[in-house]
C-alpha cells in the first residue's frame, strides 16, 4: 500500500497529500542533516597541532553537548511563543517566513565550509546558527501541525511520513560519505546543500497549497474532504 492509497478519487486530493509528504519531510530534513555534519564541526575546533614532535593540548568544546542544548532549548520557547502568538501572526509569515530564514541559514552554514575562521569564533558562529535554525525550526513544525489538523486525518498520516523519512535521507547520505571515503568539508558541503534544495522544494510547495486546497476544504475531519 503506497501513501496515494489513503486518498479518495477527489480532484487534486493525491496532489494535496504529496504537498504535505513533502512539508513534513521539510519541517525535519534540514536538522537532520546539520546534526549528520557533526565529524565536520568536530574536525574544525578539535585541530591537533605538534610542537617539537609533541601534541599540544587544545581546548575542548564539547561540541555535541551544546549542539544539544541548543538545539532543544528554543525548540521548548519556541513552540511555547508559537501557542501565544498564532493568531497575531498570520500562518503565511510564520510558515513562509521559517522556511526562507532557514534557507538562509544553510546557505551561509554551506560558505562557512570553504572560510577559514578561528576556532572560538566558528564556535560561537556555529551555535548562533544552531539556536536559529532550531527556533525557526519550531515555529514552522507548530504552524504546520496546526494547518494539517484542519483537513482530515489522512493527511496527518503522510505528514508525519515525511517526517520519519527525513532521517533515514539523512542516515543515507551519511553512510554514502563513509563508504566513498570524502574528506569531512566535501561531505559537509553536501550535508548543508541538500537542505538548501529541500527547504526550497518545501516553501515552493506551501506555496502552491493554497491552489489545490479552498477554504471550504479546511473543514472538520468527520466531514470529509
Amino acid at each position: 500500500m503506497t501513501i496515494f492509497s489513503y486518498f479518495t478519487p477527489v480532484p487534486r486530493g493525491w496532489f494535496v497529500g504529496i504537498i504535505f509528504f513533502i512539508l513534513g519531510l521539510g519541517t525535519l530534513l534540514p536538522w537532520n542533516f546539520f546534526m549528520t555534519a557533526s565529524m565536520y564541526f568536530n574536525s574544525r575546533l578539535n585541530k591537533i597541532e605538534r610542537s617539537n614532535g609533541t601534541v599540544v593540548a587544545q581546548k575542548e568544546y564539547y561540541f555535541n553537548n551544546w549542539m544539544t542544548l541548543l538545539s532543544q532549548l528554543p525548540l521548548l520557547l519556541c513552540t511555547l511563543l508559537n501557542s501565544f502568538f498564532y493568531q497575531r501572526i498570520s500562518e503565511m509569515v510564520r510558515i513562509a517566513g521559517s522556511l526562507v530564514f532557514i534557507l538562509i541559514l544553510f546557505i551561509f552554514t554551506a560558505i562557512l565550509v570553504k572560510v577559514p575562521m578561528e576556532e572560538d569564533r566558528f564556535f560561537s558562529v556555529t551555535m548562533a546558527t544552531i539556536w536559529f535554525i532550531n527556533s525557526f525550526g519550531a515555529v514552522l513544525q507548530g504552524s504546520l501541525f496546526g494547518l494539517v489538523g484542519l483537513l482530515p486525518q489522512r493527511y496527518s498520516a503522510v505528514f508525519m511520513s515525511g517526517q520519519g523519512l527525513a532521517g533515514t535521507f539523512a542516515a543515507l547520505a551519511m553512510l554514502i560519505s563513509i563508504a566513498s571515503d570524502t574528506d569531512p568539508k566535501t561531505a559537509a558541503l553536501g550535508y548543508f546543500i541538500t537542505p538548501c534544495v529541500g527547504t526550497l522544494l518545501t516553501l515552493l510547495s506551501y506555496l502552491l497549497l493554497p491552489r489545490l486546497v479552498s477554504g471550504s476544504a479546511l473543514r472538520s475531519p468527520r466531514t470529509g474532504m
